[in-house]
């Protein structure tokens, strides 16, 4: 009696070396396990850190074995090596740490510390950069004195590298009484010659810094040099609610300059502190898809009335915008006050702060 034919194996089958016997479900539910670190660690051979020019040739190469031997190979042990290689790298970046100790730009060489002595405020690396180009500027690290019962209000900035975007930086800018206001914005640490990349900022690659400064700085130098467009919004916080965030942002700034962490476009980013520290502060509400999608955050702010309602969105929109007032005023002292000269101001706030100086 002739023996029985076995079944051929299909050439393209999840972990065929499970057999034919294996239900479909289990199949599937063993590969999607088995494929998250799989190809974790195909990105990270690719994408860095560092990001290297060449690394995506062995990233290809291992993601080509790696989908060999989950779809083709008849045997288990083409899989294993390539998770044997994923536990390496995925160990290997996990060990990665955060330092304060390298190479940086210039624009984020100094990381700024927020003392606190009572009602006294004092910020120790406070940058006021003069620029004439992206590139060429005259460094300037200050310290400014203020007061914190001097706090008045804050306000919201959107700027877009990309035309209406879904992705935008954003940070806040704290007014105070009689003088210029503090901006404060959460960004990456680049070190000499990187720039921001998305990718990378998933991966460990770049450390997470407070630059505190000048709007004539931090906003000009976005409006006027890097050719961002750049939306001003001011918000309906009272200054007890100023206060309270400029505390909790001054705590963060501490802890940071004190012991580093990741940049992570997606948990550690501007708009994500942003609102993990008005949580703090005392914000009821929560989590909205556009705190992710940030280039939507201004939108975000309209619907939950912390902004101007008054006029539809689209309409405050357009007279938030602020880069021809920001490059008319480039050079000039009165740079904070001539950017807000015609934007909205919430009804919901005192007539007194609208006229006072920002």
């Amino acid at each position: 009696m002739a023996a029985p034919v076995e079944a051929p194996i299909s050439r393209f089958r999840l972990l065929p070396w499970l057999g034919t016997g294996t239900p479909r479900a289990l199949r599937w539910a063993v590969g999607l396990v088995l494929v998250l670190p799989l190809a974790w660690a195909g990105l990270l051979i690719g994408a860095g850190p560092p990001p290297l020019p060449g690394h995506w040739v062995p990233a290809c190469i291992y993601a080509g074995i790696a989908g060999w031997s989950l779809w083709h190979a008849r045997r288990a042990w083409p899989l294993l090596a390539c998770l044997a290689v994923a536990a390496v790298v995925l160990v290997a970046w996990w060990g990665i740490r955060p330092s304060n100790e390298r190479p940086w730009r210039p624009e984020v060489a100094v990381m700024p510390r927020i003392h606190l002595d009572g009602d006294r405020v004092r910020i120790t690396g406070y940058r006021n950069f003069r620029y004439r180009s992206r590139e060429d500027f005259d460094e300037r690290w200050e310290q400014r004195e203020l007061r914190l019962s001097d706090l008045r209000g804050v306000d919201f900035f959107v700027s877009y590298w990309q035309p209406d975007g879904i992705i935008a930086h954003t940070f806040l800018s704290f007014q105070v009484a009689g003088a210029d206001p503090v901006a404060i914005s959460i960004e990456i640490r680049p070190e000499q010659g990187e720039s921001f990349d998305a990718l990378p900022g998933l991966l460990r690659h770049f450390e997470l810094v407070y630059v505190v400064g000048d709007e004539r700085d931090l906003v000009g130098v976005r409006s006027n040099h890097r050719d961002e467009e750049v939306f001003l919004y001011r918000t309906t916080a009272s200054a007890g609610a100023a206060r309270r965030l400029f505390l909790v942002y001054a705590a963060r700034i501490n802890a940071v300059a004190a012991r580093p962490e990741f940049y992570n476009l997606l948990s550690n980013n501007c708009t994500v502190n942003i609102v993990r520290y008005a949580n703090q502060a005392g914000r009821d509400a929560g989590w909205d898809v556009r705190h992710l999608l940030n280039g939507w955050s201004d939108r975000y702010l309209h619907d939950a009335g912390l902004v101007d309602t008054s006029i539809p969105f689209a309409r405050l929109r357009a007279l938030s915008r602020i880069n021809e007032a920001a490059r008319a005023a480039d050079r000039d002292p009165a740079f904070s006050r001539l950017i807000r000269q015609g934007r909205p101001v919430p009804r919901a706030l005192p007539a007194a702060r609208a006229e006072a100086r920002p």
